[in-house]
């Protein structure tokens, strides 16, 4: 089991209101699966999101990460929890604009503290993987928006993470540009990786293996294509 949750909840104060956000999810995911988590807008999926993916903290519940309880751990160690485990792909790419394809993928691996030598090794090798071995040198500007998300895509995989969250991963692409990151992910989850993409466009939910659906702040149904 990569994820476990029990009875997660997570309000935020507005102004004098209460609100909650999550109600009491109960989740588990196995390792390699490739699932998606859908909801409107304010249904709760993001702060679920956020939460399983160690960006947030519940107000009460437990959360398990490869059966670490995590949900009380300070910043730092969160931190380093997100830097070793998990890999974050987002629909505005996130790339620095004034560095190369490879220096945005080797951005974690300097966080994590690997050696030069080994980190543009390794920082070539997932580029190659998602079909970029061409483009290591190229800006952001210099790259089309498929590309970007590649670059994207493999910043999130190069500190092997357990799980790979993608946030509207194609909401910013054209439908033939998001079909081929989706054939991406696909073949990064036959290989292995655990997936959970965040969406709100059913086609795209049904290239997964699973579909969440929550709304307001609770599961509504939970199905395996």
């Amino acid at each position: 089991m990569i994820i476990k949750t029990d009875n997660l909840k997570r309000s935020f104060k507005v102004g004098s209101e209460k609100v909650e956000a999550l109600k009491g999810i109960d989740l588990l995911v196995e390792r390699g699966e490739f699932l998606s988590i859908m909801g409107p807008s304010g249904s709760g999926k993001t702060t679920l999101m956020n939460i399983i993916g160690c960006l947030d903290t519940p107000t009460s519940g437990s959360y398990y990460l490869n059966n670490q309880l995590v949900n009380d751990l300070a910043d730092d160690d969160l931190a380093l929890i997100r830097n070793k485990e998990i890999g974050f792909v987002f629909q505005s790419f996130h790339l620095l604009a004034k560095n190369s394809a490879l220096n945005n993928v080797l951005l974690p691996l300097k966080y994590a503290g690997v050696k030069q030598e080994e980190a543009y090794v390794l920082a070539k090798n997932v580029l190659d993987k998602v079909g970029l071995s061409d483009r290591v040198n190229h800006a952001p500007s210099e790259l089309s928006g498929g590309q970007q998300q590649r670059v994207a895509i493999a910043r999130a995989l190069v500190n092997k993470p357990s799980i790979v969250f993608a946030d509207e991963p194609t909401g910013n692409l054209d439908s033939k540009t998001g079909d081929d990151v989706m054939e991406l992910f696909k073949e990064l989850n036959s290989q292995g990786q655990t997936i959970i993409l965040i969406t709100h466009e059913e086609d795209i939910a049904m290239q997964s293996k699973r579909i969440i659906n929550i709304k307001d702040g609770l599961i509504e149904s939970d199905e395996r294509i």
